[in-house]
């Protein structure tokens, strides 16, 4: 009788895995290839009419699919067309940006179709209290604004210009006041009821490129920042080098020189002091350019200056080579946007002049924020990755 029972559960137990199989199956179907039919469910999965039928109607009562439509003009009955109900779940993505003024934050909403349903920057002050009551606030009124339901977020992506160590709950390597503090992205959890993770903002930007800029089909490549701060992302065919704490690309605190040594850079301490954006200004106004920003520096910029800015992005560059060798670096933030094909050739060219080492110099091709655009992929694509593991999970039970 031990046997038998056995035996029953067991086969009880495979016909639940083929459910839920079959079932993230088809939503994987439904999230990828957007509307589809019964006929074109079967014809992708191979299951039997019957399946198919009851897979659907789990997960149209389950709110993660839709009838959309139905078919017309050919023979037969009209058949119905089924998709992903947009609001069976939402990601978040939000961008905390260094300005040297009171921080910025981007935010916006992404449905389950990848639709943006929801897109705000405003200042957020962080140097208080609870700074994640700050940004849960921030979030929680834009969704007020386009009616949207903050329940219904199941993740948030946070970019930050910083590194996240997991370990020790905290954010590193970061000059917004209040963005440090520890503890800080637990309580955004708590408070939002749903996954958070947190990028630098770089890495992000990376992610943009990769899907919506010139490293569409790059085998490995670098991106550059250049902007109020400076940094570096990895990516190696698709994945992105975090580092053992988050902090692989933090190329700002390179140090330049020997101490005592006279160089090019005049002793400075670390890659940040000669090309972040104070660095970018100063530059500017040794060649009687006089600008409030990088960005405006470099678009007001003549030759000579461009050709100075190009030696110390050179040097730049001429470290990421050396180590990894990528097929390409692109020029990125408002540093590399504003100096578009003039930096880049005149990059090219120092590069080139500082020795043996080569790489294709490109200008960002993002001219969205590509901070938030990243940071709305990854988002949505851990939403969907989310969804098709709880749809097994649940169905296995």
């Amino acid at each position: 009788m031990g046997l038998m029972s056995t035996s029953v559960e067991r086969l009880s137990g495979s016909a639940k895995l083929l459910r839920a199989m079959n079932t993230s199956a088809v939503l994987a179907h439904l999230l990828s290839r957007g509307p589809l039919t019964r006929s074109d469910i079967r014809e992708l999965t191979g299951l039997s009419k019957p399946t198919t039928s009851e897979v659907l109607r789990t997960l149209v009562s389950a709110d993660l699919a839709i009838v959309t439509g139905h078919t017309s003009g050919g023979p037969g009955p009209n058949a119905e067309i089924y998709a992903t109900n947009p609001d069976g779940a939402y990601a978040a993505a939000l961008s905390v940006r260094e300005t040297g003024r009171q921080p910025e934050v981007a935010l916006a909403v992404t449905d389950l179709s990848g639709a943006t349903r929801a897109r705000h920057e405003r200042v957020v002050g962080l140097d208080v209290a609870e700074p994640a009551d700050a940004l849960v606030k921030a979030l929680h009124s834009v969704c007020r604004d386009a009616g949207l339901a903050p329940d219904r977020i199941r993740h948030t992506h946070l970019g930050v210009p910083g590194s996240y160590d997991p370990t020790t709950d905290a954010i590193h390597h970061v000059d917004v006041p209040g963005l440090g503090r520890a503890g800080l992205v637990s309580r955004l959890r708590r408070r939002l009821g749903a996954t958070v993770e947190v990028d630098n903002d770089v890495n992000l930007a990376a992610i943009a490129e990769r899907r919506h800029g010139v490293a569409r089909g790059a085998d490995a490549f670098a991106l550059l920042w250049i902007d109020y701060g400076l940094g570096l992302a990895i990516d190696l065919g698709g994945t992105l080098l975090r580092g053992s704490r988050g902090g692989a690309g933090e190329i700002g605190y390179m140090p330049l020189g020997l101490p005592g040594a006279r160089t090019l850079l005049r002793d400075a301490p670390d890659l940040h002091s000669v090309l972040a954006g104070p660095a970018v200004v100063a530059l500017a106004a040794q060649h009687g350019v006089r600008a409030t920003d990088p960005a405006a520096a470099v678009k007001a910029g003549g030759a000579a200056f461009l050709a100075a800015l190009a030696q110390r992005v050179a040097i730049a560059a001429a470290t990421v080579v050396a180590v990894l060798d990528p097929s390409l670096i692109v020029l990125a933030g408002t540093v590399g946007r504003a100096g578009g094909d003039r930096l880049r050739d005149a990059t090219t060219v120092a590069l080139r002049a500082s020795g043996p080492l080569e790489a294709t110099i490109a200008t960002t091709g993002v001219t969205d924020d590509p901070v938030l655009l990243g940071a709305i992929d990854a988002g949505l694509e851990r939403v969907r990755e989310d969804l098709i593991r709880s749809v097994q999970h649940n169905h296995r039970q």
